[in-house]
């Protein structure tokens, strides 16, 4: 290939790592302040399945994007909401539900999103960060969701609120020593419940931005797994907020590299590079293992720093 296909193939794979990370980087973020509560939810593939059909479905029926987009974080918070309290029974295990609710969800959505598959529904606005070049290639491939801007304030909000603020300090007492925190007269099972349902939210503008920007249908194959993939991306960002921003980029790039390279001509490792993502999940999940590792800014009530 010519320097100006690379060239072509690094912006396409920059522009793709937002347009394919948004997703990753709202599901990472609301999972992040779920368990700096000190509780896991497994069920977010279900929550992105279920908030990406609401999503879909409330803009094509109201002809409007936004109160799509808002549909989406409700959907995510009310099956997020029933994970934090089933949670919150006695003898409850929290991995156990929340495979329940990712049935539970993604049932939900198949079954009410069969009469969506043919709908076309208003789109998520794109900022054009292109305008500089002549190329059209270069254009198309900087055209940014505008809600990735607002994931990544709330990825800084969310790190400095962790740091600063009462609610913050809450957050991370419970997800460190429920004892500690019920000493001091704070509800454990509220601040979770709250928790949990903020991360669901923060997760269903995730759904949101599956149906209806990238890329921009409702089809019962569109997570492909992100929801649970989110799971170890926060692991792997060592619950950081920002650190989350960065990963979901990296996993963004890892999954645009094939679309990138079949823009240039290049298409017979298409299949290989497209599992890039999933090869990613893996490593990451290898190397999470080791016992020094896995320690390193975890919540105390996850046991995994135990």
């Amino acid at each position: 290939m010519s320097a100006q296909a690379w060239l072509d193939v690094l912006i396409a794979v920059i522009g793709g790592a937002v347009r394919v990370g948004t997703p990753f980087l709202f599901v990472s973020l609301g999972e992040c302040l779920t368990e700096k509560a000190g509780r896991i939810n497994l069920g977010l593939e279900g929550v992105l399945v279920l908030s990406a059909m609401s999503g879909f479905g409330a803009a094509w029926l109201s002809d409007s994007v936004w109160i799509g987009v808002l549909c989406a974080g409700l959907a995510g918070a009310a099956l997020a909401l029933v994970h934090g309290v089933a949670c919150s029974l006695p003898r409850v295990n929290d991995v156990a539900v929340g495979i329940g609710i990712m049935l539970l969800g993604t049932g939900l959505a198949f079954h009410l999103g069969k009469p969506l598959m043919e709908p076309q529904a208003p789109q998520i606005p794109s900022l054009a960060l292109g305008g500089w070049s002549n190329s059209a290639a270069v254009q198309a491939a900087l055209r940014i969701n505008v809600l990735f801007p607002l994931g990544v304030a709330l990825a800084a909000l969310l790190q400095w609120g962790f740091a600063n603020t009462r609610w913050g300090l809450l957050v991370r007492m419970v997800g460190d020593s429920a004892d500690a925190a019920r000493a001091l007269g704070t509800s454990v099972n509220g601040v979770r419940i709250a928790a949990t349902v903020a991360g669901g939210f923060i997760a269903g503008l995730g759904g949101a931005s599956l149906s209806l920007y990238y890329p921009g249908s409702w089809n019962e194959g569109l997570s492909s797994g992100q929801g649970l993939i989110a799971v170890a991306l926060v692991i792997f960002a060592r619950w950081s907020p920002l650190r989350c921003l960065a990963a979901a980029l990296l996993f963004g790039g890892a999954g645009a590299i094939g679309p990138a390279l079949q823009s240039v001509g290049v298409g017979g490792a298409y299949y290989l590079f497209n599992a890039l993502p999933y090869a990613l999940t893996l490593l990451i999940l290898v190397l999470s293992c080791s016992p020094t590792r896995s320690a390193r800014g975890a919540p105390l009530e996850l046991g995994v720093s135990r």
